[in-house]
Order: structure tokens, then C-alpha cells, then sequence
């Protein structure tokens, strides 16, 4: 499998004020959620403002360190970070599951930025920054549709590799299972990738969310590929480089955006959004994760 690559740039406003708290186990856990807008041109050459609250946290030290610093709801910060996948069994049955931001670095900007209000009481950036860089494996054959309006969409699940040596200096290795959503002329050209095939994606991040056929409120995290890259197979198995791999070596510009309105379930989108929507169901195994 393809060497994973796991980055997370986040530059928002904190939309209230960050919590420090501890697990039973006595971890402490640092969270705060950053928000602020990506000015998206769309296929139609018109400029489009998407709202994103994005929940990230810290953990151990680290986060003791943030929670002394002060934050409050407006600040604007820089993020860097990883996408953490985590799943566990639901008390009330079957499997649940979340991908969110794990900081590894907050840093707090110089001066004021410009903020938004929004209608659940929560503020945001007018602007700030969104971007996502990750290189694994598809875990499946992605398959092409089309909206009722005629655009093309192809939906990518990503196995994205992390090993680390923990405290005892054994070897841990994880996956992060990735959704990633192309759009029109992107999701056309990536339409011959297979099961398996390595691939880099940048995008934006972004959450969804829905009522499921029970009634619960129910949200997720995903990327919007905005490039992906086609990886020659075993890339990152000791290769310092990684060349496109024939026949599939169409990529989408890095100058192409592509605008995610008009798809199924743009929950976050609303300026009316509760930004704790689906975001609150910490996975029992938060005390097993890395830092």
C-alpha cells in the first residue's frame, strides 16, 4: 500500500469558546471548533460563499498547554493538523463511526480578523483557509453518476496509512478510512481509477449531515478533492518518487474548483447550522489514540 500522507490546514475563527476537559482515564482533551467561509467560483463563473465548522482537539499535554493559553470565541487561529478516523459500537446497536480534525499545532494569528454571525449564535471568518493533502489507497472501484442537473460525481473511499512507536517503543500502525467526493470535469477524468490504486487528493474539508430513517441527527466528514493524482503502484513502498501510472494519469487542474452545491446533503452550508450538530459523539477509544 501507498506510504499514507495525512496533512490539515485550517485557518478560522473559533466559533465559541474552546473547552478543556479529562477523559475518566485522566487525559486531557482540548476542543474547539474553527470556522469561517471558502469562496468557491463556481462552473458558472459565479463566486459562492460555503460556511465550515470544522470540530478539532487535542490531546495530553498539548492540549493542557492550549487550554491555559485563553482562547476565546473569535479568535482567529491557524490549524495543522490530521484527519483521525475512529469507530466503536453504539449503546443503542450496530456500528458508529467519525473522521475529525486531530490537531497537532494551534497557533493564534496576529490582529482582528473580520467575523459573521451566524443564526445559532456562533461567529466565523470572512474567508480564511480549508485544505487538505492526503495520499492512499482506494478501498473500492469508484463508480460515476450524474445529478438530476447533469453533473458528474465520483465518490472515493481512501485507506490512508499512520505508524508510530508508541511509549514503549513498539511499532503501531493504523488506517484512516477517507471519504472524497470529485466533481464534473474531475470526476470524469479520475472515472478509470480502480480498487487498490494509490492516489494523492487535495481539497477542502467538509461535513455533511442528515436525518437518518430513525429520526437521529446524523453528520460527516469528507474531502472535496479540488486535484487528485494518479500513483503508480507502490508508490511510498521505498520509491523516492512517485510517477503517474498509465492509463490512468488524468488529473484534475490545480486551477479547477469544484463547487460542491447542488449534491445531496449540504447540511453544513446553512448560515442557520447548529455547529455541535452530530459533532458531540466522542469514541469510547479517545484514550488509546496517538500523540
Amino acid at each position: 500500500m501507498a506510504r499514507g500522507m495525512n496533512h490539515v490546514f485550517l485557518v478560522g475563527a473559533l466559533a465559541r469558546d474552546p473547552e478543556l476537559r479529562y477523559t475518566q482515564s485522566g487525559l486531557a482533551v482540548f476542543e474547539a471548533t474553527v470556522a469561517g467561509e471558502d469562496h468557491i467560483v463556481g462552473h458558472d463563473g459565479k463566486e459562492r460563499r460555503l460556511p465550515y465548522y470544522h470540530r478539532v482537539s487535542m490531546l495530553g499535554k498539548p492540549a493542557e498547554w492550549q487550554g491555559e493559553r485563553g482562547y476565546r470565541a473569535g479568535d482567529p487561529v491557524l490549524v495543522e493538523g490530521s484527519l483521525e478516523y475512529n469507530a466503536w459500537d453504539a449503546p443503542e446497536g450496530g456500528k458508529r463511526s467519525i473522521v475529525r480534525v486531530k490537531a497537532l499545532r494551534i497557533e493564534q494569528l496576529a490582529g482582528q480578523a473580520p467575523l459573521t454571525e451566524d443564526a445559532g449564535g456562533g461567529v466565523r471568518m470572512a474567508g480564511g483557509m480549508n485544505e487538505v493533502l492526503v495520499v492512499g489507497n482506494l478501498t473500492r472501484d469508484p463508480e460515476l453518476r450524474y445529478t438530476p442537473g447533469g453533473d458528474a460525481v465520483l465518490s472515493l473511499g481512501l485507506a490512508v496509512n499512520e505508524s508510530w512507536t508508541d511509549r514503549s517503543g513498539e511499532k503501531q500502525e493504523k488506517t484512516h478510512w477517507i471519504d472524497v467526493t470529485l466533481w464534473r470535469e474531475l470526476a470524469e477524468a479520475m472515472q478509470n481509477l480502480r480498487k487498490g490504486d494509490p492516489v494523492m487528493v487535495k481539497g477542502r474539508l467538509m461535513n455533511e449531515s442528515w436525518t437518518d430513517k430513525d429520526g437521529n441527527k446524523r453528520s460527516s466528514t469528507k474531502v472535496e478533492a479540488t486535484r487528485v493524482e494518479a500513483l503508480s503502484r507502490g508508490a511510498g513502498t521505498g520509491s523516492t518518487a512517485a510517477t503517474p501510472a498509465a492509463p490512468r494519469q488524468a488529473t484534475g487542474s490545480a486551477a479547477y474548483s469544484a463547487p460542491s452545491y447542488g449534491g445531496a446533503g449540504t447540511g453544513n452550508r446553512s448560515g442557520g447550522l447548529d455547529i455541535d450538530q452530530g459533532l458531540n459523539d466522542i469514541p469510547p477509544e479517545e484514550d488509546d489514540m496517538p500523540f
